[in-house]
């Protein structure tokens, strides 16, 4: 028994860690166009804006297929859905790579519909083959993953372009690479047993509206995935597709030092991930994470709009901020511990829906506002983006005022199992 248990253990650990690269992978698709704007502008013939607003439309498939991931999962196991998600992200690079603005915009559709069965799949496997104590730990590191490839696309790729590499030569490897990625899940991600009949398809489609329901109708999820969201938005927005243009524009910074500096929030992320997630296990509690962390983010969110750029040592407050960001992911383990055990993937495509929403429908209005104040110049100084910005502070702060309407569910307070007893599925 021992043996099959550590077997066991070691089949989790593999599963988790493929789904984990291939997290990595797809989130340095995902920050790759901010460090190449003048060169994709150049080649669809888009102005800033328009190449901001193609980058988004990752996000228009990324949040829609959350819910798709989520019970997909819950039915059919990750091994029958993780790679399709891989094959779309690398099939959507290699459209991305031929320059057609069409081709383009649908690959960048793709690689966010695909891109979405990474996070939801390595946090279901994690928190489906491993104590539940340890869950805030292993999806904060599973999202170490994914900051770690964000940070490679800015702090790897942003040097590499700049070296001269021909940006749809990125594209065209990245898009090969997924494909792999794809053939590897197949082959080390195990199958699931099957422990129920299967359903036909209106039974199927009945049993996914349902756990959707259960979901949607908790409070506490709603409250999740607004919080994960608001704490996502300066990362995702400001600093993945804005941060370069901000810091060479209204900060004087050349390219190269504008890159390592917007890197250094995803790198701040790779540590508050699971630093913070590992926090909140051993303190039990979960709310007191959330908001130290989050008032954290906001100070540093304000000195970086209106403080002096040249008080602080050099990565400081991108570092700090990513760390501070981490808390983000602590939702993600209060969603699972506030719905049933039964509905984890469901649990999670549900707040990935809620947070990505917010990037999808938020996006392009920084470009919008930037664009309305700037005029047709194409060059914003620190006051217009300070004025398309500074709503990301009042985001934050609702943020902290939403967590102290949520439960408090972490072990120390109340037994998982507690929680789940006053839910009906």
């Amino acid at each position: 028994m021992p043996g099959v248990m550590k077997t066991a253990m070691r089949t989790a650990v593999i599963a988790w860690l493929i789904t984990a690269v291939y997290y990595f992978y797809q989130y340095m698709l995902r920050s790759a166009p901010g460090v190449m704007m003048p060169q994709l502008s150049e080649a669809f013939g888009l102005t800033a804006m328009g190449v901001a607003s193609m980058a988004g439309l990752f996000y228009y498939g990324y949040s829609p297929f959350s819910l798709v991931a989520g019970v997909a999962l819950d039915r059919l196991g990750p091994r029958k859905v993780v790679p399709i998600g891989a094959a779309a992200v690398g099939i959507g690079a290699l459209m991305f790579a031929t320059g057609n603005n069409e081709l383009a915009g649908i690959g960048r559709l793709l690689q966010g519909a695909g891109g979405v069965f990474a996070l939801v799949g390595a946090v279901y496997i994690a928190t489906s083959n491993f104590p539940a104590s340890r869950a805030a730990t292993l999806i904060g590191a599973t999202q170490m993953f994914g900051m770690a490839g964000g940070s490679a696309g800015q702090f790897l790729v942003g040097p590499a372009i700049g070296a001269g590499m021909p940006w749809h030569r990125f594209w065209m490897v990245m898009g090969v690479i997924g494909l792999v990625i794809c053939v590897l899940l197949f082959v080390l991600l195990p199958a699931r047993e099957q422990t129920a009949p299967v359903q036909d398809k209106d039974n199927w489609l009945k049993s996914a509206g349902h756990a959707l329901a259960v979901v949607f109708r908790n409070p506490q999820s709603i409250l999740c995935g607004m919080i994960a969201g608001l704490l996502f938005i300066p990362t995702t927005i400001f600093d993945m597709i804005w941060g370069v243009r901000y810091l060479q524009e209204a900060q004087g910074f050349d390219y190269a030092t504008a890159v390592l500096r917007s890197a250094s929030v995803p790198l701040g992320w790779i540590i508050g991930c699971p630093l913070l997630g590992a926090i909140s296990d051993r303190m039990g509690r979960r709310k007191p994470v959330i908001v130290s962390a989050a008032l954290v983010l906001l100070l540093c969110l304000a000195w970086i709009l209106y403080g002096p750029a040249d008080v602080l040592p050099p990565y400081t407050l991108g570092l700090v901020a990513g760390i501070a960001s981490g808390a983000a992911m602590i939702p993600y383990t209060v969603i699972k511990e506030v719905n049933p055990p039964h509905l984890g993937g469901t649990a999670t495509g549900v707040i990935n829906f809620l947070n990505f929403t917010f990037s999808a429908l938020l996006g392009p209005v920084s470009g919008w506002i930037l664009a309305a104040i700037g005029g047709s110049a194409g060059m914003f100084s620190l006051e217009h983006y300070q004025t398309a910005f500074e709503p990301l502070l009042y985001g934050v702060a609702l943020a902290i005022v939403l967590t102290l309407l949520l439960k408090e569910t972490g072990p120390a307070v109340r037994p998982t199992a507690s929680i789940v007893a006053d839910i009906k599925a």
